[in-house]
């Protein structure tokens, strides 16, 4: 049995006309709606659900992201992410460059996938995967997933709803998005060279100041249920 993450709660409801019934929410839901029932209280209780805004909790720290980009992000993440610790599975920094290292690293896993690369040009911007990278021949994941950049200002692209080519990946490259011309991302094999163009799965612009970029550091977070 897994343990409730802190920030949820188990709400039971049961009364003389309607089936009993559970519900699970987050504090902050929990939270608000205290806040809306009572007027006295709203003021207060919105200011502390603001507090609670916590950014992404990492298990080690980062070299590509600080307490600004993790709170906005943290934003962005699907519920299903709410209270657990992102733990790093792969850096570039510690790990070498290798595609193939990656998928070894990720190799068992089914949980959603937190990419983050920082360019020559200090650019930093990524994707979240609904799925786990591995190597396949089709085209995987699902509408969660979504691209990002912080450059300059931080920026999401979401799925568009017009095709399904979330994520593929092989031994010779992994891509997050396409339909166009290009791919939203795309990595070699090395994840030394990439590329980043607007495509129809995010309607996104380009995530690095120039469609063909040079990674210099790559970070892959993951959640594990």
């Amino acid at each position: 049995m897994k343990l409730l993450p802190e920030n949820m709660k188990v709400l039971y409801f049961a009364t003389d006309c309607v089936e009993p019934y559970v519900e699970i929410i987050t504090v902050k839901d929990s939270k608000r709606r205290l806040s809306l029932g009572s007027s006295d209280d709203s003021e207060a209780e919105e200011s502390e659900y603001q507090e609670e805004d916590a950014a992404l909790v990492l298990s080690d720290q980062s070299q590509l992201l600080g307490d600004h980009h993790l709170q906005q992000l943290a934003a962005e993440m699907p519920p299903r992410t709410y209270g657990y610790t992102w733990e790093l599975v792969y850096s570039t920094a510690i790990h070498g460059i290798s595609l193939k290292t990656l998928y070894r690293n990720m190799a068992g896993l089914d949980s959603p996938v937190l990419l983050v690369i920082k360019d020559m040009n200090k650019k930093v911007f990524g994707a979240f995967s609904s799925d786990s990278f591995r190597v396949s021949k089709y085209f995987y994941g699902t509408g969660e997933t979504f691209l990002f950049s912080f450059s300059p200002e931080f920026q999401v692209y979401r799925w568009s709803g017009e095709n399904s080519y979330f994520v593929s990946s092989n031994l010779d490259s992994l891509q997050i998005g396409g339909g166009g011309c290009g791919f939203g991302l795309w990595l070699d094999a090395d994840l030394y060279h990439g590329a980043s163009f607007s495509c129809p799965t995010f309607h996104n612009a380009p995530l690095s100041t120039e469609e063909d970029f040079i990674v210099q550091d790559l970070e892959v977070w993951t959640v594990q249920y």
